[in-house]
This record gives structure tokens, sequence and C-alpha cells, in this order.
């Protein structure tokens, strides 16, 4: 069963349960593959998928920062709750005991002497990170480790 059909199925099971939130946003990811597919005149894969509900988390974060400084709790609250149902779509990613020894075995292979040598760092790390991992949390971490001692 592909992503897009377990994504269906959970929305009955949703709709079944009366779990309105969990249906809520399983209807925007659903709509956003709609939106995509009829827009591009494609069948969106899995991987385009994972694609849309990355972007999908992504912009749920930026929420969550924004409405937290415009102390908007309540609206954060619900962005929150999303952003669990969306990261349940999501593979298992890295922790960050692992994503850290990735980042130093890449600073090493390059190379990078400090800031300035961050991109050949990056670039490596996207290659060899899995999918769907956060690759902010990964730039903060090659700051560290190419910050001066």
């Amino acid at each position: 069963m592909g992503l897009k059909e377990q994504i269906t199925d959970d929305m009955k099971t949703a709709m079944r349960a009366k779990e309105a939130a969990k249906l809520g946003t399983i209807r925007l990811i659903l709509a956003e593959i709609k939106r995509r597919e009829v827009d591009e005149r494609i069948e969106l894969d899995d991987e385009q998928t994972l694609a849309i509900i990355e972007k999908m988390i992504k912009q749920r974060k930026d929420s969550i920062s924004q409405f937290e400084a415009g102390n908007r709790a309540d609206l954060a609250d619900i962005e929150k709750a999303e952003l669990v149902i969306l990261a349940a779509y999501m593979p298992a990613g890295l922790s960050e005991e692992e994503i850290a020894a990735e980042v130093a075995a890449a600073v090493t292979a390059s190379g990078a002497a400090g800031p300035q040598d961050m991109g050949k760092v990056m670039g490596l790390l996207k290659a060899k990170l899995p999918k769907g991992t956060d690759m902010s949390a990964v730039s903060g971490l090659i700051k560290k480790a190419l910050a001066p001692a």
C-alpha cells in the first residue's frame, strides 16, 4: 500500500472515530496532494507525497514560532497538534547522536576548516542523510562543528 492510500485509509478511520483534529489535518494533506496532481497532471508517488508532508511540517514549525512570538499559545497548540499528525507519516529519522556523528564525519571528509566551508559539508550531508531529516537542525550542528575554538 502506498503512502497516499495509507493517508486515505487513516482519513476513513478518523471519520469513523470522530477525531475532528486528525481528520482536518489529513484532509489538508489530501487536498495538497490532489492540488499538485491536478496542477501538474501527474500521479504523485510516495517520495513526492513525502515532500509535500515535509513542506507542511516546515510550515507548521514556522507558524508555531510566529504564534509563540505573538503570545498566541492557543493557535500554537493547534499547529503543534497538526505537526504531530504530519510527523507520523514521515519515515523514522536518525537520532541526534547519529546526525552529530554524520556531521563530524562530513567535516573530516570535506576538510572543512571554518564557517566558510559550510556549503561543502552541507552538500555531503544532503546526499547522505535520509529524506525528511530536519536540515535546519543539521545546519546548526554544522555551525557548531565549524565554529572557531
